[in-house]
């Protein structure tokens, strides 16, 4: 069975950084394309970052281009999220995803696209 377990969240003030791991098990791993979502009191959950199986590929939700950063250490069985300059408004439970992927350079956006999901790390920027 596959099982992913986010670590990492916090309290920060804004302008702050925070890392958010998400260790991966019962699958191949290097395989799986991966994502980070993220879902705020009272929205829909929302795409944040994903990275390719290859990690040669990554995107992101404009709000947090240039802040954050996805990648990946496939010997950990690990995915990363680095967030720099974090706003009040990054506060929300951030997820990870995963999926296997035939392409290695592939990654996915949608939350309709991944199979497996993680329970969430809370993540809260004070002003």
């Amino acid at each position: 069975q596959v099982q992913l377990v986010e670590s990492g969240g916090g309290l920060v003030q804004a302008g702050g950084s925070l890392r958010l791991s998400c260790a991966a098990s019962g699958h191949t791993f290097s395989t799986s394309a991966m994502g980070w979502f993220r879902q705020a009191p009272g929205k829909e959950r929302e795409f944040v970052a994903a990275i390719s199986r290859s990690g040669s590929s990554t995107a992101y939700d404009d709000s947090v281009k240039g802040r954050f950063t996805i990648f990946r250490e496939n010997a950990e069985n690990t995915v990363y999220l680095q967030m720099n300059s974090l706003k009040p408004e990054d506060t929300a439970v951030y997820c990870c995803a995963a999926r296997s992927a035939f392409l290695s350079a592939r990654v996915y956006s949608s939350t309709g696209e991944y199979e497996y999901w993680g329970q969430g790390t809370q993540v809260t920027v004070s002003s």
